[in-house]
């Protein structure tokens, strides 16, 4: 593989169309590198969830204030990195979705899809920046 390094950062509004174009725009850009199927779907997935995070619960939707999106791509691994305006949190203090008493609450499983779809996932110390990193398997999978 031929690739050479891609990368951009965008600064956009906080509002769900703007962010759908910017995840449209990261799987243009990551399909062609030989990602697998369910990879490319983890991906997908686990950006588009970040993103509507920083919009909803990070900006609260707040008409003025914006998302920071920063994306590489080599030829090992993709990173994004997704920073909003709000006060951060602690992931660990999220409930797990899994446990018998959150079962019927919406709360958490992005987070859970996030850690299993992503080769590694981190926050900044104050929890409004996480980076989401996939490596691209190198050998076939049997």
């Amino acid at each position: 593989m031929n690739l050479s390094d891609d990368q951009f950062e965008v600064v956009i509004p906080s509002q769900y169309e703007a962010g759908q174009a910017v995840v449209e725009r990261i799987m243009t850009l990551v399909q062609p590198v030989g990602f697998q199927d369910r990879d490319l779907f983890g991906i997908r997935l686990s950006v588009d969830e970040a993103v509507t995070n920083a919009i909803k619960h990070g900006n609260q939707s707040h008409p003025d204030k914006t998302v920071r999106i920063g994306f590489h791509l080599d030829e090992r691994k993709v990173r994004i990195e997704i920073e909003d305006q709000g006060p951060g949190f602690r992931p660990e203090d999220v409930p797990d979705p899994t446990a018998p008493e959150n079962l019927e609450r919406p709360n958490g499983r992005g987070l859970m899809l996030m850690r299993e779809f992503m080769t590694r996932i981190q926050y900044n110390a104050k929890g409004n920046v996480v980076v989401l990193e996939k490596h691209r398997q190198t050998t076939p999978v049997g």
